[in-house]
């Protein structure tokens, strides 16, 4: 038999203590004392007297011995090439419809528990046996997109895994997958204003050298996508809307970013506008609460007064008739 149908791991001429297996990249541990579980044959790793590795992807655990046999691939693997998550809440086909066999090892199960218990994944809606499934729990994305719940179901190993290595990937346009949720989730209006006044100081930041010198934008460095749009959202995200914790750190954010716009730098204080309708007040930013902004030539002005105005933009119509105003450029004979 060949190497390749034996399942032997490559072991990289660069990384002595580093072996690669369906796709998996398999580290030798090196901690005695803490115990653990093989994710092959489901019994304890005795570190202090047996070795064994851990997946660098996806966390996969098992004894040296057990190297030889695994048959699951690597769930980063699939996070790198399907980035999307099931978003049907516990799509069941039936354990019929499954042959009565584990949907992923194919062994015979039951509901019955002979000669192995079935047990249902909240998240894929199949059934597994017990060693495929040792009733983790995760929060399911199709429950807190539909149903705002996110109480932990149990799932099984493989599920647990790409849910965890899937948890702060922005990959949830939830203003397409259920706009509703905005109508019932105050927490998620707040958040989205906060986003989109980030949006609108961005700009400001990217041309200043006191904010790019203090990398004020490197406050968000754990959710980027902050910086980027305004409409994508983790699963994490939403867990930490859910609990409180993001409201408060990006309303802190928010904060202090404002406060460098309007009160510490010159340069970016000079960058507000005057409000043309009525030509009173202070220096206005198109993120304060009370100003709205032109969608054709971006200015701003006192929301009140814009509303009220029953005339164009002042900006737009000096934009219009200079462009009237301007001689056509000669053609070339």
């Amino acid at each position: 038999l060949t190497k390749m149908t034996l399942n032997v791991p490559e072991w990289p001429k660069d990384e002595p203590n580093l072996r690669v297996l369906l796709e998996h990249r398999f580290s030798k541990e090196k901690s005695k004392s803490v115990k653990q579980t093989c994710d092959k044959c489901s019994t304890i790793i005795w570190g202090l007297i047996q070795t064994w590795y851990t997946c660098t992807g996806c966390y996969y655990r098992c004894h040296s011995k057990c190297l030889n046999l695994i048959n699951k691939p690597c769930v980063r693997s699939k996070v790198s090439h399907k980035s999307e998550y099931e978003l049907s809440i516990c799509p069941e086909i039936g354990l019929d419809r499954q042959d009565y066999r584990c949907a992923e090892c194919r062994t015979p199960v039951s509901l019955r528990g002979v000669p192995s218990e079935a047990r249902q994944c909240d998240y894929t809606g199949q059934y597994y046996c017990s060693t495929c499934h040792w009733n983790d729990t995760a929060v399911i994305p199709a429950r807190v997109i539909h149903n705002w719940e996110f109480e932990p179901r149990k799932v099984c190993r493989s599920s647990m895994r790409y849910l965890a290595l899937m948890l702060p990937r922005p990959v949830l346009k939830l203003r397409e997958i259920n706009p509703l949720l905005f109508n019932f989730v105050e927490e998620l209006v707040e958040i989205r204003k906060l986003r989109q006044d980030i949006l609108l100081m961005k700009p400001y930041f990217i041309t200043c050298k006191e904010a790019m010198e203090a990398r004020l934008l490197l406050q968000l460095h754990d959710r980027q996508h902050f910086v980027e749009n305004n409409d994508m959202y983790s699963l994490q995200d939403l867990i930490d809307i859910s609990s409180g914790r993001l409201s408060c750190s990006l309303t802190e954010i928010h904060t202090t970013f404002a406060k460098h716009i309007k009160l510490d730098c010159d340069r970016c204080q000079a960058k507000g506008f005057m409000c043309e309708l009525c030509k009173e007040g202070d220096i206005l930013f198109p993120f304060d609460s009370h100003t709205s902004v032109c969608h054709d030539c971006s200015a701003v002005f006192h929301r009140d007064c814009f509303y009220d105005n029953s005339t164009t933009c002042p900006k737009c119509a000096r934009m219009t008739e200079r462009k009237h105003d301007d001689p056509p450029y000669p053609r070339d004979t």
